[in-house]
């Protein structure tokens, strides 16, 4: 049985399989609900950024809308986004997404002088995330504790953590957060600066092993290859990073946790002449064709956005050709990305007038990670279960699946009503932690990232605090 899949082409899509097929039902959304989204948010001036992983009807009503206020990306740009919306003067802003991710809008916010700007979820329940929840166990910190007693020590947290875990990490040793995106340079960085720093990663196991592989990869390769990496690394200098490098080993996203075993076989065999994408948090086997796949020029590891990047690279190339052709991608993470693919691959090709050039997005979905529903049809995730099979590939993510239509546009209508809606805001973190609120600590270590993407280089007190 083949894994389901979805042709895009400049004006049409074409999809084989159940799961792509209701993938690609919610593409075409209703005028009406467009129209009134965009209407509400346009009334009450309302922003939004979202996360390629959310509810894909919520997802296509979104990309259809007017509204100059919308913005769908990773994590990271999320954040940065939603300071461009208070600068523009939206008066509020809502985020589609997990918990952790309205939390790094608000202290971004909040850094940037725009507290004024409430922030709010779509549901008064936990929008949860099982890599953020490892980051607050007794385990991890049992981990970062023993992380504090080396010399030198650094933690580099995955910004994919809740406010209150970044700053718990950060009494505990000095502490950066990062992205699936900027990860690796983070750490060649700080490498660079202060080659004497031990470097602690955490706490998602899949990505930590994947840089691991990554670094022993890169410690191959000629100095003159490493300097295309690093220009300040050799491959002495990797080698002594990977000597003082360490990762947490017990955690993991529920989703990308799926993409192993029999999906990887498949994938391996059957689809050896598609384009192989993965996600860092995807487990190694997955990790590992998709890195063989890239060094020969035919796929990505890296961030959600690096994998659109990727594609919409290959569609370029394709048009500066006169030849029709599919482009085969295997895609490695989170299926909630297809919208934007589609939307971004469709604009490119009729652009550039081409209607003989396709990509087919192939989903890695194992037979009995789909489930049929009285109510809902044919659904990801075996029934009973956390929207995962443990067959690996259910490639959905069911908490950010708690962010839909109905929900956005109750929260939308009642914005400006801030007794109401006080459930709906991200946790404040107001208690105190060295007479500074948790806060104001854990924002220190995205604001530590910020330094970094923004100057290309580590932070003066950043580095005092790494000793």
């Amino acid at each position: 049985m083949s894994f389901p899949s979805l042709r895009i082409e400049s004006t049409q899509l074409s999809a084989q399989g159940s799961f792509a097929e209701s993938q690609a039902s919610f593409l075409s959304p209703d005028s009406a609900l467009i129209e009134e989204l965009d209407d509400l948010l346009k009334q009450h001036n309302v922003g939004v950024v979202a996360h390629f992983y959310m509810d894909a009807e919520l997802q296509g009503v979104l990309s259809a809308c007017s509204h100059p206020h919308i913005f769908v990306a990773d994590s990271l740009l999320m954040s940065d986004h939603a300071v461009t919306m208070a600068e523009a003067g939206v008066s509020s802003i809502v985020v589609l997404g997990v918990d952790f991710m309205s939390e790094n809008v608000r202290a971004v916010l909040d850094a940037a002088g725009h507290e004024t700007v409430p922030v709010y979820r779509v549901d008064e329940r936990e929008i949860g995330c099982s890599l953020a929840e490892a980051a607050q166990s007794r385990m991890y910190q049992a981990w970062l504790q023993k992380c504090s007693e080396l010399e030198n020590a650094l933690h580099v947290v995955y910004i994919n953590t809740s406010l209150r875990s970044k700053a718990i990490a950060h009494q505990f040793l000095p502490t950066i957060t990062c992205t699936s995106s900027n990860v690796l340079q983070t750490m060649l960085q700080v490498s660079a600066e202060k080659p004497e720093t031990q470097i602690c990663y955490g706490p998602d196991t899949y990505m930590g092993q994947n840089l691991e592989v990554m670094l022993k990869q890169i410690a191959q390769l000629e100095d003159a290859e490493i300097s295309a990496v690093h220009p300040s690394h050799t491959r002495k200098s990797i080698r002594r990073l990977l000597s003082q490098y360490r990762y947490y080993k017990h955690g993991n996203c529920v989703v990308h946790h799926m993409f192993g075993g029999s999906v990887v076989d498949k994938v391996a065999t059957e689809y050896a002449h598609a384009y192989h994408t993965a996600h860092l948090e995807v487990p190694g086997e997955m990790f590992e064709l998709a890195v063989t796949a890239q060094n020969a020029g035919r796929g990505v590891v890296g961030s959600t956005s690096n994998i659109l990047q990727f594609i919409l690279g290959k569609v370029d190339e394709s048009t500066q050709t006169s030849d029709p052709t599919v482009i085969p991608v295997v895609l490695g993470t989170e299926a909630g990305m297809v919208t934007a693919i589609v939307r971004k691959v469709q604009e490119k090709l009729q652009q550039a007038n081409r209607s003989d050039i396709a990509v087919e997005i192939i989903f890695p979905v194992a037979a009995d990670a789909v489930a049929q529903d009285d109510d809902f049809g044919i659904i990801p995730g075996v029934a009973g279960g956390e929207g995962c099979s443990t067959a690996g590939g259910c490639a959905t993510c069911p908490f950010m699946k708690m962010n839909t239509l109905d929900a956005l546009m109750n929260v939308v209508s009642k914005t400006g009503n801030l007794e109401i809606l006080q459930n709906f805001e991200p946790e404040k973190y107001a208690e105190k932690l060295g007479g500074r609120t948790v806060a104001e600590v854990g924002g220190e270590p995205i604001l530590f990232m910020r330094h970094f993407q923004r100057h290309g280089k580590m932070s003066d007190r950043l580095l005092s605090l790494i000793g």
